[in-house]
């Protein structure tokens, strides 16, 4: 068993023809289940920012514009995610396993990644040794 892993949640957007990573957030869970916590609960901190609650009162009205049918729904993608149970089965296999786990979504404008990875897997990466092959 993975006993401590590393989240991080990222935002990637195009700014001057380059792709650029926007760090939202780093955790070092010391459990799985914290792990996964951090990660729905960042999940649900973007789906929110994206779409909050029409009835939210702190937003003026007209505040928030209806978008085309065929749109990518971001917020509901994170929301159904966090919601699902088997889903949320399969990342804590990955990780107990000491898999990297990567869950993304994107619109037309942002992606938005959530990793989580064991850091005793990092250590033994760094610990295996390299193969190395000589070229002629």
């Amino acid at each position: 068993m993975h006993d401590e892993f590393l989240c991080h949640v990222t935002a990637y957007g195009v700014c001057d023809g380059r792709r650029i990573g926007v760090p939202l957030g780093t955790y070092r869970a010391p459990t799985l289940a914290l792990a996964l916590w951090w990660l729905r609960d960042r999940a649900s901190w973007i789906a929110q920012r994206l779409d909050p609650q029409p009835d939210t009162p702190h937003l003026p009205r007209g505040a928030l514009t209806p978008v085309a049918d065929d749109a990518p729904d971001v917020p509901r993608m994170l929301r159904t995610w966090c919601a699902d149970d088997v889903q949320q089965e399969l990342v804590a296999d990955e990780l107990a396993a000491g898999h990297l786990v990567r869950v993304a979504t994107s619109d037309e404008t942002t992606e938005y990644e959530l990793m989580a990875e064991s850091v005793d897997a990092l250590r033994m990466q760094r610990a295996a040794p390299l193969l190395v092959v000589p070229v002629a």
